[in-house]
């Protein structure tokens, strides 16, 4: 997920890494940097009339044994709620009929007999309490005899990422009692607290007298940081550019970091995505000649870590234990394979892991078979019996890619229930083949493999490739060899299981597409054609900053490498100009700006559409929407005529799905101020909905950290939940009041 900036926030996001610099095409024309203004063009807001929900600080808006999966929709079913508001209010906002309720914070803890969280700056015991910004969410069922059963809906485990810290010069403010040290050196102590509330928790959570909670004591609740031991399965495993200190043979890792969206897999088990780890490391200044300007320093800065790079929280300087100096990506040993430093930590992140949610003593493992890069999340294609299995996945990061991995092994149903989970990892995921899309501007496209016998590849003049591991390794400098389309962002994928489409947020492009030559800026085109400019009160936004979704649909008769495609829906403001900004006709009930989490319901058949936004926040806090998806082609082309600088003329054709009615698309949900709404997961029966609120109240600042009035957010402390009054990411559960399927 990105994370928005503003005067509060750190200088530079070190989730904001822009690091390709290829040719590669898009494809279309160019849309005027002219449109939408928003001091023009916004209309009246409304009202939000709502009521508080007894005693949680939320608000109500107007308007079996057996383990087999539960049948998929054969289409969606109608929105039966009425749209909520936007909102700039510090509360959870959902639809009348409807209650929200928090079930579980950062630092609650996960362990018997451990105290609760006093969010006063004092707490430790991460290792045995949440981590922190809550992300992709994941529900994975028990029975009565706790163990796995997928149609369980009243009890399970929820698996949560945990992407990152509250920041402010280096330091997760909200987690030291005075704010902790923004300057170097860290101290060992508020390092090792921060590097243990990233990764993931595993924790038990059940209904007793239609009441949702947490279960704090369940032997079943783990948790799995950054130091957590993982072993490295697939092509690149034992790769001498994975050789550690750590692990001089190349075969295990410590730690998962910057935990994004998750995944589930047709077996049982949790996939969690590594996104923007680049900026926890850090680079002398004379590492590229120390490394003799070789591969290794090419592969580095295509990754985001030029020499002379500092780190986003300076935990290499916590001491001069092991656990530290990991975070210096320096060639600072005398060895020739990196087996006395940690020059090669680096690519020891950066992967789709699988983890065994229902058994904790089974080390995890990272998938290298399915590329590294800003992964954004996970997810399965619909599996078909004597079929491989195939993972669709986005590189989160301005001008980045699309990539499926399609799997070596054809899908045997017997699996789906098999004992041994990690073990049915190993044959699907660690051998297949890799591709990365290729969109063209007639409305179809290809997905082109990456692999050695592919000439672009193994003559890339860039980077000269040795082996499938190098491509595992170093994905994002194949798929540049080989003119992938360069992307707005692509964040989350999801899956209809009506029909197959695979469906992507592209959550924006700020400043990166431009229609003029020689802007230095690469143009808009037909899966990206919007290069606008949106004012936020006297701010210009350049470039694509509201963001769309993108879906596809495989060919038939070439289901592996061809497809079609249109873009689903744009993000815009609901009074910008409709022909150039506003091209799927949103209103006031329904406009949103930087799509990012995207999950369909497996028991409804809704599209949940979640934002992370910084470019409409003037006008509404992050929100999740409900969708009725049609499918690829149910709309119509659409021409976009702009003129350039130099007064000439460029026309872009691109397929654009039918227009959002009232009836197709709603905002469901509303965040309190700061927040990101992000991940989503469901019981079985769709009568629960868990959602993650990220980072409420993140631009509060140090400096403001002694005055809970100057805070920005009080969530959920606001809401009765919990000591203290300083900010918390936190896991809610939405029912509906009379017990039917949520949104319908």
């Amino acid at each position: 997920m990105t994370h928005p900036i503003d005067a509060l926030a750190p200088a530079f996001d070190f989730n904001d890494e822009n690091s390709n610099s290829s040719a590669n095409p898009s494809f279309a024309a160019v849309l005027d940097a002219r449109l939408s203004r928003r001091g023009l063009l916004r209309g009246s807001v409304g009202s939000v009339g709502s009521a508080m929900l007894a005693g949680l600080g939320m608000t109500a808006c107007a308007g079996g044994d057996d383990a087999t999966a539960p049948a998929t929709p054969a289409s969606p079913r109608l929105l039966g709620f009425s749209a909520v508001a936007k909102s700039l209010a510090d509360t959870v906002t959902v639809p009348a009929g409807y209650s929200a309720s928090v079930l579980f914070a950062l630092g609650d803890p996960i362990a018997a007999g451990l105290a609760a969280y006093k969010n006063d700056g004092s707490d430790t015991d991460f290792e045995r309490r949440a981590g922190d910004h809550h992300d992709g969410i994941e529900w994975f069922g028990l029975g009565a005899d706790g163990k796995r059963n997928d149609n369980a809906s009243e009890r399970g485990l929820l698996a949560i990422n945990h992407e990152a810290t509250t920041d402010e010069k280096l330091s997760s403010y909200f987690l030291h009692p005075d704010g902790g040290t923004s300057s170097l050196p860290r101290p060992a102590a508020e390092v090792d607290k921060e590097i243990t509330v990233h990764g993931i928790t595993v924790v038990e959570v059940a209904k007793s007298a239609g009441k949702w909670a947490y279960v704090p004591g369940s032997a079943l609740n783990f948790r799995l940081t950054a130091q957590s031991p993982i072993e490295i399965a697939g092509p690149a495993r034992g790769s001498a550019q994975l050789i550690t200190k750590y692990s001089p043979t190349g075969t295990m890792t410590r730690g998962t970091l910057n935990n994004c969206g998750t995944g589930k897999t047709p077996w049982g088990s949790f996939l969690t995505a590594e996104e923007n780890w680049a900026g926890y490391f850090t680079r002398s200044a004379a590492d590229d000649a120390a490394r003799g300007n070789g591969k290794s320093v090419t592969a580095l800065k295509r990754y985001g870590r030029n020499q002379g790079a500092a780190s986003r929280h300076g935990w290499e300087t916590g001491g001069a234990g092991d656990q530290y100096q990991r975070w210096n990506n320096s060639l600072i040993g005398a060895s020739a394979d990196g087996s006395d430093d940690y020059r090669n930590a680096m690519n020891c992140m950066g992967y789709i892991v699988e983890i065994d949610p229902y058994d904790k003593t089974r080390m995890a493992k990272k998938r290298t078979a399915l590329g590294r890069f800003a992964h954004e999340n996970a997810v399965f294609g619909t599996p078909v019996a004597g079929q491989p299995l195939s993972v669709y996945m986005g590189d989160d990061s301005r001008g980045e890619y699309i990539y499926k991995f399609v799997s070596s092994a054809l899908w045997n149903a017997a699996d789906a229930n098999a004992s041994d989970r990690m073990a049915v990892g190993d044959k699907y995921l660690d051998s297949g083949r890799l591709y990365v899309a290729r969109f063209d501007a007639d409305g179809t496209g290809a997905w082109v493999e990456l692999a050695l016998s592919n000439s672009a590849i193994a003559n890339y003049a860039a980077y000269r490739f040795a082996d499938a591991a190098d491509i595992a390794i170093n994905t994002r400098l194949a798929a540049d060899a080989v003119g992938a389309t360069r992307m707005d962002r692509p964040e989350w994928a999801a899956v209809n299981p009506a029909n197959g489409e695979a469906y992507f947020t592209l959550t924006n492009n700020n400043q990166s597409r431009n229609i003029n030559p020689g802007s230095g800026q690469y143009p808009p085109d037909a899966a990206n054609p919007r290069a606008y400019t949106d004012m936020k009160g006297t701010t210009r936004q350049e470039g694509n900053p509201n963001g769309h979704l993108v879906r596809l649909k495989e060919n038939p008769r070439d289901p592996v490498t061809g497809f079609s495609w249109d873009v689903y829906l744009f993000g815009a403001e609901a009074g910008a100009d409709k022909a150039m900004v506003n091209l799927s006709a949103l209103t006031h009930e329904q406009d949103f700006s930087s799509p990012d989490g995207l999950v369909f319901s497996q028991a409804t058949g809704i599209c949940w559409i979640e934002t992370d936004d910084n470019a409409y926040t003037d006008v509404s806090n992050c929100m999740l929407l409900a969708a009725t998806p049609g499918q690829v082609g149910d709309g119509a082309k659409k021409t976009l005529s702009y003129t350039r600088a130099d007064g000439s003329r460029l026309d872009i054709v691109t397929p654009v799905g039918r227009a959002a009615t009232a009836d197709t698309l709603k905002r469901f949900l509303v965040g309190p101020k700061g927040c990101e709404i992000t991940g989503l997961a469901e019981t079985p029966d769709g009568k629960a909905l868990f959602v993650n609120v990220q980072h409420p109240g993140e631009s509060t600042g140090i400096a403001n950290l002694a005055d809970p009035a100057k805070y920005q957010s009080q969530w959920p402390a606001n809401a009765g939940y919990g000591a203290g009054k300083r900010p918390r990411s936190a896991t809610i559960v939405i029912t509906r009041n009379d017990g039917g399927s949520v949104g319908t």
